[in-house]
């Protein structure tokens, strides 16, 4: 591959691409920040949804403690600083009592501690069940992890309890088919998601491993405790009862012994789900007691398809259960990832927007000799680059060296006319 690289071993990119490239950082930086620009400390606006959160292992080493992207900045400048992506319901940290005599420079003013605050092993550096950092230092390459939506914990495809990895649904070119994962421990509080419909999870090999085989437990369910059509959200399309039941029966056989286990593990939950009176599930999607049912089918994790948040029940029986088990953010639209950098884009959009606006306004306000100036400079700065880029050897690529080289021209040649 000659002329690939550069005498000094540098690759050799067109400015559109090096511009691009910049861009898509710039993107990347501003969808983790949620359009933060660190100026701040996010401590006086409490506990946030969900915000970008670092953590400082030079002044907590312990792990137990996480600042804004401002205190970041200029707190912890220099400091060794874990990213830690974003986090929900999260107050900053900085300068509280876990950083001992140190101080916030910019809100100083703060609690002795966040007691509503969430930590784990994150804060130290860790993630997954394999205890590994990120960037691992010991990996020959880096591969992505996935994150729980419950936990918020990062796993390596290897370690999520899967008999393989191929049932991750992924798209031929190995791109995610879901929206959001929950991990295996996190599964085990939400096994009522198996009573939903198919909609709700991503397309791939665990609807028909796990989810249909699961699903053996409506097929045990008291009649008085399903309701023949749920009545509740209008948007909800669920299938009746019936038709479940149907396609339960014709898996029924395939399934052997497998299901026959799972049913009579099921047998011993129903029993639970639903108390005498059926009063209580009139609007409920699932006709299920949830708050009362004790699972012990299998923990696998659980990989839900785009919006499976509008799918949850919002009957008084499953906001019990929801709170009681502290996952009633999974109701809130604004906790997940995809709403969090949706709202990041649209704050980008409106910062170069007023960029923009701001730059024509500064052009607008000068004077007719000044404007005629900046377009001058511009017009020279367009003719000496093709000069630059004309003469240049085609065969050779364009190096560091000869890039500075133009520009002390420019200055120069700047110099000479003034």
């Amino acid at each position: 591959m000659d002329g690939a690289f550069d005498e000094e071993g540098e690759p050799a990119v067109t400015i559109g691409e090096y511009l691009d490239e910049v861009e898509e950082r710039e993107l990347e930086a501003d969808l983790v920040l949620g359009g933060d620009e660190g100026k701040e400390c996010t401590f006086n606006k409490g506990y946030m949804k969900r915000q970008a959160i670092f953590s400082c292992l030079t002044c907590t080493p312990e792990g137990n403690a996480g600042v804004c992207t401002a205190c970041s900045l200029s707190c912890h400048d220099g400091h060794q600083i874990v990213e830690l992506w974003t986090k929900r319901n999260f107050r900053c940290d900085c300068g509280n009592s876990k950083f001992g005599e140190f101080y916030c420079k910019i809100c100083p003013n703060k609690d002795v501690e966040n007691a509503g605050n969430s930590y784990n092993h994150n804060f130290k550096g860790s993630y997954c069940t394999c205890g590994r950092p990120y960037p691992d230092p010991d990996a020959e390459e880096q591969v992505e992890m996935i994150q729980c939506c419950l936990c918020e914990d990062w796993f390596h495809e290897e370690h999520l309890g899967l008999e393989s990895s191929t049932e991750i649904p992924k798209d031929e070119e190995g791109e995610p088919m879901y929206d959001e994962f929950i991990c295996k421990a996190c599964s085990e509080v939400c096994f009522f998601l198996k009573l939903y419909p198919e909609d709700i999870w991503a397309a791939g090999k665990q609807t028909d491993a796990t989810v249909q085989k699961d699903k053996a437990v409506l097929e045990d369910m008291p009649s008085t405790c399903r309701p023949e059509k749920p009545v509740c959200e209008t948007s909800y399309n669920s299938p009746k009862i019936d038709e479940v039941q149907a396609t339960v029966d014709s898996k029924s056989t395939s399934l052997g012994k497998s299901l026959s286990q799972e049913k009579n593990i099921s047998s011993s939950i129903v029993s639970n789900l639903c108390p005498k009176s059926t009063n209580l599930h009139d609007n409920c999607l699932l006709g299920v007691n949830i708050v009362d049912a004790s699972p012990v089918l299998p923990n696998r994790p659980m990989f839900l398809s785009k919006n499976w948040r509008d799918a949850l029940c919002k009957c008084n029986n499953c906001l019990e259960f929801y709170n009681k088990k502290h996952i009633a953010f999974l109701l809130d639209k604004e906790d997940s990832i995809a709403e969090y950098e949706q709202m990041a884009k649209l704050k980008r959009e409106e910062k170069l927007q007023q960029q923009e606006g701001a730059e024509l306004s500064f052009f607008n306000k000068l004077g007719h000799v000044e404007k005629v100036e900046i377009l001058k400079g511009i017009e020279e700065m367009k003719d000496g680059l093709r000069s630059f880029l004309e003469s240049a050897d085609s065969s050779k690529p364009i190096t560091a060296a000869d890039v500075h080289q133009f520009f002390d021209e420019i200055k120069n040649k700047r110099r000479r006319v003034q």
